[in-house]
This record gives structure tokens, sequence and C-alpha cells, in this order.
């Protein structure tokens, strides 16, 4: 069975997605580039995981979504205090289509239960109503030294810790307790299908090479 993984530059995703490897998944992955928000170090990071991973069996296909756009329309519209939400939101719709594109039936994220403010209870609820396909989140119940000492074993940890730019719009006092009911109002302020289209549109695809 296929899955599609969101990959980062980060520590946790790349460990997701070997978890995911471990079980006998096909995995592919979709990086979401934040430029200009962040600079070209964590698509390379991303890029060199992806390439990393192959070793256990990880896939050759490999997204690249011009996400940095998306988060300029939500700047320009919402709740700066919600940025996080409304871009995950994003992220898991156009990860979903693309899913459906290559036959993916899940999507596998990094996620981790209250490790920052887009990871609380509430905001993952209001995040994952957005897509219909099944997010798998393999690291939902570790710590972070648990997931630092299986990224150590599996060689992803020193490629995730090189210099990389974080993305600089998240705000200094994020939501934590997300009301989807408030979250959807918003959202009526940004045009939904058309952003979905446009990234889609000019989306990447390369092939891993090890």
């Amino acid at each position: 069975m296929k899955v599609l993984a969101l990959i980062s530059g980060g520590i946790d995703s790349p460990v997701s997605a070997y978890l995911m490897l471990k079980k006998g998944l096909e995995v592919s992955y979709v990086h979401f580039d934040n430029q200009p928000f962040t600079d070209e170090r964590p698509r390379e990071k991303a890029i060199m995981l992806a390439n990393h991973l192959r070793r256990f069996g990880g896939g050759s296909e490999f997204f690249i979504i011009h996400h940095g756009m998306t988060q300029a329309e939500i700047l320009r519209n919402v709740s700066r205090k919600s940025t996080c939400i409304f871009c995950r939101r994003f992220m898991y719709r156009i990860a979903g289509k693309i899913a459906e594109k290559i036959d993916a039936k899940a999507l596998v994220t990094g996620e981790n239960l209250g490790q920052v403010a887009s990871q609380t209870i509430y905001n993952l609820r209001a995040e994952s109503e957005a897509t219909t396909i099944p997010v798998i989140r393999p690291l939902i119940g570790f710590d972070k030294t648990e997931i630092v000492a299986l990224a150590k074993k599996i060689g992803t940890y020193e490629i995730s810790i090189l210099q990389g730019l974080c993305c600089t719009i998240t705000p200094r006092y994020p939501e934590t307790r997300a009301r989807l009911g408030k979250i959807l109002e918003e959202e009526k302020k940004l045009d939904v299908e058309e952003i979905i289209e446009e990234r889609i549109r000019e989306m990447e695809k390369i092939n891993l090479v090890h």
C-alpha cells in the first residue's frame, strides 16, 4: 500500500516516514517549500532526507509545493494568531490531491501531540477536518527524546540539524485552542479551491536517486 509522507527538513517527519517503511508500506514524499518565508535549505534538506530513506525502501517520487504563495494569502486575509492552523489545513488539502493522483491511501506526518502550538488536540482536530483522506501520525505519543534517539539510529538526525532558516511568519502567540466553527467562518475569506489549483499547477516533481 502506498502512502504520501509530508517531509520537512526537520527531525520528526523523516522518522515518521521511516516507521511506515518499517511496516512495509510504499512511501512517496511531498515537501512544502515556504520560500520567501524561509530559505532554500529546508528544501535541500528534505530532498537529502528522502534520498537517505531510500535505503530503508523509500520510494523515488518526491513532490515540491511552492507553499510560500499560500502563506502570503493567509497572512493577507485571516487572523495572524491562527496562521499555523490555516497553513496546515492547506497542506492537508494539497497533499490529499496529490495522494489521489498517485493512488496513495493515506497521508503521513511527523506531528507529535502538544509539542508545538499547531499540535494541540484542539488544533489537530481543526486541521484534520480539511481533508477526507486518513492522516497517520506515527509519532503522536512520542516525546522528543525518543524521536531524536530514533533519528540518530537511522541516520537522519545529522541531516535534520544542518543549518536552515525556520519559517519566519510563525506567530509569537499562536492559537492553541482552535474552534472549528470559527476557523471555517474565517476561511471563507480565502479562495480555497483556486489556491489549491494554483499550487497543484505549479508543483514540481523530482525523481530521487540513491
